[in-house]
């Protein structure tokens, strides 16, 4: 009883401090990490000592990494990858190749560290904040331009090379029980190896799952489903003595080209904030207080010297890459710091005896003070970098990754509205909850994803925050005016385009900031009435005089109807005899 009050007394106060403290940051505009590690950091025992044991914590937390990792390899689909692979392969492997060698460099030359702890501290450093920097450009509203494209190739690669970064930490290891460890060639053999079985899993094993549970349609079981398929992953590494974070990724990979990807993206993101967050909080409990009270120029050079070297080296990348001046002098300075996934390396480092723990909390200490600076840095250089922010004229924007448009229901309405839009080249993500429609729509070329297009985080997941169309196309009467309120709140960039099943649905939602709502089988009707009548010979003349007889009556009789909210009123309006003319 003793032990769960503690685990209840440390959980509240560690998402107490959380709350305030992440608010509190972000509403400065400097990210919800470092509000989590200042937490950690006061929360934790060396300053009000309210909670403690921060490596049990640590361990639990470090599934948030695993979670983190499991939605990067979702994120790689071919076709994005495809697209964008000469940004990803050069400025991103050049980025992370020469900010980590010349950041390893400083450390190796300034410091008494070996060279495999200035590569095991130099590598990492390399890495950017993509928790820090994706926001900040979706803010400001140049996530989809080119400028935000090569960013985001960046951080991509970034994220990528997190296994490579921690293969090499484990080789350079001096740990007794990694040396007693497998041969290299054999550890190679073994990654190989688990790498095609997993993926030989995904197609053979977890794909029929996730069908078979879409089909009964329930959600809990999908959730359980995606954690297990995560957990499964980084178990069947870690019992190869292989990196957990790589059998997540892997199992990211092999799902991120099935209709499943938005709805695990929206069924895991919570569980990975979360755990994500509780690392965090960990880390900042773990800091060193004292170890860098003692040497504050220290960290305060290393962090001048890290933003100086990334910004210059990003710079001259950018400039080879034909980017302006003042666009490469913005992208050096928006990917200077340091960013979260340095955290993780550091700990691999410390438990592969290359860094003492005083080390990871200096070096931890530099990689916050880093990230705090950005914001500042391009609040300061805006009147410099103000061309290339705020170009005259139009700009051609990137080819989108997500959508243009996103359709949920794709039915025989949604088909048909998905087709037009395509055929004027806009893009169109297409969400749908019908696994045998999924599949019939596959055999033809269709890309449709399984998910409940009604939910926010689902939505947001498939690229709504971004889009500039969201149709509601699904069959039956499921739209209410509170969703459609809820979906214009949450996006409201995005036009919203509303299937009605009948009057009565179109009097509900009429009032809404639908920019259209539209009756079904309308115009259907008028075009069937219009051929009989022309049919049965009477004149252009004739049928356009009784169309537009039943419209303006329709419209009319709507108009009341929306007024009173009552569908039984204005009856006189509709039509129930020959007119007579």
């Amino acid at each position: 009883m003793a032990e769960h009050s503690s685990l209840l007394r440390d959980g509240f106060l560690l998402l107490g401090f959380a709350l305030i403290f992440v608010l509190v940051f972000r509403r400065l505009g400097l990210g919800a990490t470092l509000g989590y590690l200042l937490a950690g950091a006061v929360v934790g025992p060396q300053v009000l000592g309210l909670v403690g044991d921060a490596e049990s914590k640590l361990g639990i937390a470090e599934l948030g990494i695993t979670l983190l990792l499991f939605l990067v390899g979702l994120e790689l689909n071919p076709s994005r990858l495809w697209r964008m692979k000469r940004d990803i392969l050069g400025l991103g492997l050049l980025q992370v190749t020469a900010c980590g060698l010349a950041v390893a460099a400083m450390i190796g030359l300034t410091t008494e560290f070996s060279w495999e702890a200035a590569l095991a501290l130099g590598l990492p450093l390399a890495l950017s904040s993509t928790a820090q920097v994706l926001p900040m450009l979706q803010s400001s509203g140049r996530l989809r331009t080119p400028f935000g494209e090569r960013a985001f190739a960046i951080l991509l690669f970034q994220d990528l090379s997190i296994i490579p970064l921690i293969t090499i930490i484990s080789a350079m290891s001096r740990n007794p029980a990694d040396a007693g460890g497998p041969p290299g060639w054999l550890l190679t053999l073994y990654t190989l190896a688990a790498v095609v079985a997993l993926i030989a899993a995904g197609r053979f094993v977890i794909r029929p799952l996730f069908r078979l549970i879409g089909n009964l349609g329930e959600r809990e079981m999908f959730v359980v489903a995606a954690l297990f398929t995560v957990m499964a992953s980084a178990a069947v590494m870690e019992a190869l003595g292989l990196s957990t974070a790589l059998g997540a990724f892997v199992a990211g990979v092999m799902l991120a080209d099935s209709p499943y990807r938005h709805e695990l993206e929206a069924d895991v993101e919570p569980f990975r904030s979360i755990l994500l967050g509780l690392f965090f909080l960990a880390v900042g409990m773990m800091l060193n207080l004292h170890a860098i009270a003692e040497r504050p120029l220290f960290v305060l050079a290393m962090a001048v010297g890290l933003i100086a070297i990334k910004a210059g080296a990003i710079f001259l990348i950018g400039l080879a890459f034909r980017m302006t001046w003042r666009g490469a002098l913005a992208l050096g300075l928006l990917l200077s710091q340091g960013g979260e996934f340095g955290f993780v390396l550091f700990a691999q480092a410390q438990n592969a005896l290359l860094i003492a723990p005083d080390a990871a909390s200096l070096f931890g200490a530099i990689v916050t003070l880093s990230m705090a600076t950005t914001p500042f840095l391009m609040m300061a250089t805006r009147g410099i970098r103000e061309e290339a922010e705020s170009p005259k004229g139009e700009r051609a924007g990137p080819q989108p990754d997500g959508a243009n448009a996103i359709i949920v229901g794709f039915g025989r309405f949604g088909q048909g509205v998905s087709q037009i839009l395509l055929a004027s080249n806009i893009p169109v993500t297409m969400v749908d909850t019908d696994i045998e429609m999924i599949d019939v729509a596959a055999e033809f070329g269709a890309k449709v994803y399984f998910g409940d297009g009604t939910r926010i985080d689902l939505l947001r997941q498939a690229g709504a925050d971004e889009a500039e169309m969201i149709f509601f196309c699904m069959d039956g009467d499921q739209m209410s005016p509170d969703l459609v309120e809820a979906v214009h709140e949450a996006f409201p960039r995005a036009a919203i385009y509303v299937r009605a099943y009948d009057r009565r649905a179109l009097i509900r939602l009429k009032e809404t900031p639908a920019s259209a709502v539209v009756r079904e089988v309308l115009e259907s009707a008028v075009k069937m009435a219009r051929i009989a009548l022309h049919d049965a010979g009477l004149s252009e003349e004739a049928i356009n005089r009784a169309e537009d007889m039943f419209r303006a009556r329709d419209k009319e009789r709507l108009r009341l109807q929306v007024e009173a909210g009552d569908v039984r009123v204005a009856r006189d309006r509709i039509i129930t005899e020959p007119s007579g003319s």
